[in-house]
């Protein structure tokens, strides 16, 4: 198909979207806590059915870097400290989970001692005690989590466990004092952002003698309402009750109505619709192909969610492989993206909208900024294709052979088509390889695969802009030979690395100065191109008739376990 039919189909399909969905969130405030246990004594039971076309692979909370299954996460384990599981903004705020309260800094703001709970258990029965909360810091390291360089290099001794994972101890930096039920967590320097990086999956508490490599299809015990009973990625995900839970917060564990949540992976996205207006299914995680967005508009509206959400869509470049180590080439396609179609191909104006930056909008440190357009300025006019070819003719790279790695799912599978279209007409020999959505996040970021141009996704772990910027473009997230490599462009700019510490300290006596500063680095990326936004998408939900009481959390969408079942 040309790059013409492609544009024009993609506007076709926005068009009708934009014309059939209510583009409104269908928020639930969710049962008041006065309610909540009639609601509880009315509803409590059943099984909701989720379904994907993929699984996300690993389910190690520690490893485990994808939206899709850090919702799930959110139901089955829990950190020291926690996004509250409430509705719409509330789910920014942090609140105490497997610790008491959340305490406040001492020497300097580098210290934090934190009192665990007594009384939570593991889903295998064990207590939880501070030897399991020092063992799961140790853990992230010698696992070699993603986030190890950027989330977690500030306590102390993480120097030493980044150098060699498997003698880890952070001796120093997380100390535990079993008579007093405390653990201490001692950082190098204050850091603005630690109570984030602590209520992310990836800091869970698990047990002491969790394995200590990724543990793959084999679940790992965790405190939430729920917990992973069965997985196999081709089949389904089994989660039951916890046997062992007592709600100890209902801002941060709530106990769930659910008896049971079948995660059911490998049906396309039309046969789960099907399922789903059937009530065979309860609710879709892939967004719905735009060629069925007008119907299910239109006949199913009480059934459509539309969420904003703060995250982009964008095709991450091999800064260190022909053609893409030359600027000019990736220049050239940022120039060339027609954006508008991109959103076309997502399903409309109501669904999406084209950015080339990398900070989403309403989102801090974001300055509306496009340098890669016809006509350059605040917002996105069209694309410049006559500088994008007189830039890859200045690069000498004409004709080189590129691969784009897409999902093997539509909506991943149509905009590599429309790349592999663009790079044709820019003059290279492309082509695209769509591959299952359960290995393509792992293989992408993986430089032994040579991966030259892919097709990404990145929602906010939590609302800073260095989650967006150091984590996705940092010296630090690049790890040669590694799945757990998000730096995917493979892209170091120490000037630019030395800016975001700046503006990490700032943050912590001048916020607004240091948001000034995020905007300053988001244009310093983008004039190097290491990566091409694509658009900031929102959340489409699609759930069945019988689904009750759906409540969207703006940290981690969907809170799965407050929904109900008739």
């Amino acid at each position: 198909m040309t790059t013409i039919s492609l544009k024009r189909l993609a506007r076709r399909a926005g068009l009708i979207t934009a014309g059939m969905l209510l583009a409104q969130t269908a928020l639930s405030g969710g049962a008041l806590a006065d309610e909540r246990a009639d609601l509880m004594a009315k509803h409590r039971g059943g099984t909701i059915t989720l379904s994907a076309v993929s699984a996300a692979g690993t389910v190690d909370p520690m490893i485990n870097y994808t939206g899709q299954f850090w919702q799930i996460f959110q139901l089955t384990y829990d950190g020291l400290v926690k996004f509250k599981q409430a509705a719409g903004t509330e789910g920014f705020d942090i609140v105490p989970s497997i610790a008491e309260e959340i305490p406040k800094p001492t020497n300097d703001g580098k210290t934090y001692v934190f009192k665990i709970r007594k009384g939570i258990k593991f889903s295998n029965g064990k207590d939880v005690t501070p030897a399991d909360v020092v063992a799961s810091f140790q853990r992230i390291f010698k696992v070699k989590g993603p986030t190890t360089g950027s989330f977690y290099n500030g306590i102390v001794g993480a120097d030493k466990c980044i150098a060699d994972a498997a003698t880890c101890t952070l001796d120093g930096g997380v100390v535990a004092d079993e008579a007093a039920g405390t653990v201490t967590i001692n950082l190098t320097a204050p850091d603005s952002e630690i109570f984030s990086k602590l209520a992310v999956p990836h800091a869970s508490i698990l047990p002491a003698d969790a394995p200590l490599a990724d543990a793959g299809t084999t679940p790992i015990p965790g405190t939430g309402a729920y917990y992973i009973d069965s997985y196999n990625p081709n089949e389904q995900m089994v989660m039951k009750r916890n046997p062992h839970f007592k709600e100890w917060s209902v801002d941060a564990q709530p106990d769930g109505y659910a008896d049971e949540i079948v995660y059911k992976f490998g049906l396309t996205e039309e046969a789960t619709i099907n399922a789903i207006i059937n009530g065979q299914i309860d609710w879709m995680f892939d967004t719905p192909p735009s060629d069925r967005l007008a119907e299910i508009g239109s006949k199913y509206a009480s059934q459509i969610k539309i969420d904003p959400l703060a995250a982009f869509w964008y095709a991450p470049m091999n800064t260190n492989l022909p053609p893409f180590d030359n600027v000019k080439v990736r220049q050239a396609v940022n120039y060339a993206l027609d954006r508008d179609a991109l959103v076309g191909l997502f399903g409309g104006e109501a669904l999406a909208q084209p950015t080339c930056q990398i900070l989403p909008p309403d989102f801090p440190g974001h300055v509306d900024d496009c340098i890669y357009t016809a006509e350059p300025g605040p917002a996105w006019a069209g694309p410049d294709m006559e500088k994008a070819k007189a830039l890859v003719e200045e690069s000498g790279t004409k004709g080189q052979k590129v691969t784009v790695i897409a999902e093997d799912n539509a909506t991943s599978r149509g905009i590599g088509t429309y790349l592999q279209s663009l790079l044709t007409e820019l003059g290279y020999d492309a082509s695209m390889k769509a591959i299952s959505p359960n290995i393509q996040f792992t293989y992408i970021q993986n430089t032994n695969n040579k991966v030259q141009m892919s097709i990404s996704q990145w929602y906010m772990d939590y609302p800073a802009a260095s989650n967006f910027l150091n984590v996705l473009l940092s010296c630090a997230s690049f790890t040669p030979g590694s799945d757990s490599s998000i730096n995917i462009s493979g892209y170091c700019n120490k000037d630019l690395d030395a800016k975001m510490k700046e503006a990490m300290t700032l943050a912590l006596t001048d916020p607004d100065g240091a948001n000034a500063k995020w905007a300053e680095i988001d244009k310093g990326f983008m004039e190097q191109a290491p990566l091409a936004p694509l658009f900031t998408p929102k959340s489409v939900n699609f759930t069945s008739a019988r689904l009750g009481n759906y409540v969207f959390n703006k940290q981690n969408r969907w809170i799965i376990s407050q929904s109900w079942v008739k």
